[in-house]
């Protein structure tokens, strides 16, 4: 009896760890990068948080999934003191992705504020949930 019960939860244990890696392992999430000159492979690297004002704040968002609809809704919000619980609508964006950009797309904005800013992306499948989001601050 004691040896059933030992290989039951030796089988446990040695299944539920390797379902636990290969469930962690696969998700990928998506991600932004921020830097102060046009993003290309020599420049990937050299990313930033902080940028002086007026600046351009080059902008690289990489998705390891392919995207169903191709459009994705960038925004880019201050915090702060404003009217909706500290947070206020800077600028916003609709982005439709071309053939060569299913799996990253890059840009960039001006700010022309000083403070803490948040970028949001979303699908337009799900309008409700974040693919990714980041933050920077602008001196």
């Amino acid at each position: 009896m004691k040896r059933i019960f030992a290989l039951l939860i030796l089988i446990l244990f040695c299944t539920g760890c390797e379902n636990i890696d290969r469930f962690r392992f696969n998700r990928q999430k998506a991600g932004i990068l921020f830097n102060d000159r046009p993003i290309t492979q020599e420049t990937v690297m050299d990313y930033k948080s902080e940028f002086p004002l007026g600046q351009r704040v080059y902008y690289l968002i990489v998705m390891p999934k392919k995207q169903e609809s191709r459009m994705l809704f960038v925004q880019l919000i201050k915090k702060g003191k404003a009217e909706r619980l500290g947070y206020n609508l800077y600028w916003a964006k609709d982005i439709r992705l071309k053939d060569e950009e299913l799996y990253y797309y890059t840009d960039y904005v001006m700010v022309n504020e000083k403070g803490a800013y948040i970028m949001k992306v979303y699908s337009k499948d799900k309008p409700t949930k974040p693919l990714t989001m980041s933050e920077f601050y602008v001196y």
